[in-house]
């Protein structure tokens, strides 16, 4: 995946006040960690910030006055009313570095005429290198019959790409619809039912 470049500024203030600050300037609070340096607080601009972050692991490059750090996204806290951004948490990153992510499964093809399918996990933990990490894990289910279980070790990594989810872990399993009971049939229960609960009431 292309680099999506932020331009950010290292932030002296702290606290719940400071950040609501940032966040009414338009601008998003996050910290950047990783490869065990401390911690800093940054700023990042709100609008292109939220573009960045539609992109499912993306590699961010973060443009500073006196140079530029690779990082992807760990964590975003958002509001729980307004789901606007209020915080994120950056992993620094290098080039030829492999870490571990989560990353979204797609479902490809069509199954057997008559079926359908559930997908059982929505992400599968892999490892990859940093700059080259997958946007979509692609899970092809065509033709495939009621009955059919795909589990994580039955799908094709990327290159590069190592799976780190067990595999035996069931991730789109293959099954016929439930059909609906028919007016007749319903009719047929009621009515068994109301004759059962008539013998009951005479019993008595």
């Amino acid at each position: 995946m292309a680099e999506i470049k932020l331009a950010s500024e290292v932030r002296t203030e702290f606290g719940k006040g400071a950040a609501r600050r940032i966040r009414r300037a338009n601008n998003i609070p996050a910290v950047l960690y990783g490869h065990g340096t401390d911690p800093v607080h940054i700023t990042l601009p709100g609008h292109a910030t939220m573009l960045a972050v539609r992109h499912t692991n993306a590699l961010i490059e973060l443009t500073f006055d006196n140079g530029t750090e690779l990082a992807v996204v760990k964590d975003i806290q958002r509001h729980p009313v307004r789901w606007d951004i209020e915080h994120i948490d950056l992993l620094l990153v290098k080039k030829g570095e492999k870490i571990a992510v989560d990353v979204w499964v797609q479902v490809e093809g069509e199954s057997a005429p008559g079926t359908i399918h559930f997908v059982e996990s929505q992400t599968l933990s892999v490892e990859a290198d940093a700059t080259q990490i997958p946007e979509y894990i692609h899970v092809s289910i065509e033709g495939r019959e009621s009955g059919d279980n795909i589990h994580a070790g039955d799908i094709e990594m990327p290159a590069g790409v190592t799976l780190l989810t067990d595999e035996e872990h069931a991730v789109v399993t293959i099954t016929e619809p439930r059909g609906e009971e028919s007016a007749e049939e319903a009719d047929e229960e009621a009515a068994g039912s109301a004759e059962a609960a008539e013998g009951e009431s005479s019993a008595e």
